[in-house]
């Protein structure tokens, strides 16, 4: 899937409630969307505002079937780390946050 695929693909996903969150260790800190900390629409701005210059894909560490797609855009002037993969019919978000050192480039 191509990278315009794949942000059309996630909000339309968001935008019709077809969402889920992976179950993951300091939920907290890495998914903020999950905990209510940023919203559906925040979340979609991210989405919405990442360049194919800041988006990667790799494949599940799980199911190497699955794509993981990660988007870093800019936001009010920190670096975004968004983390999610497509599982029928929903998006499904690993992490939602702020980029840690290790993680903006």
């Amino acid at each position: 899937m191509r990278f315009r695929d794949v942000k059309r693909r996630a909000i339309h996903c968001l935008t019709e409630g077809a969402y889920d969150h992976q179950t993951r260790g300091n939920i907290d800190v890495k998914n903020l969307f999950a905990t209510g900390q940023v919203s559906e629409a925040w979340v979609i701005d991210l989405i919405g505002g990442t360049s194919g210059d800041h988006y990667q894909c790799s494949p599940h560490h799980q199911d190497s079937s699955i794509d993981v797609h990660i988007f870093k855009p800019w936001r009010l002037g920190q670096r975004w780390y968004v983390k999610f993969f497509f599982l029928e019919p929903d998006i499904i978000f690993i992490s939602v946050h702020i980029c840690t050192a290790g993680e903006r480039s």
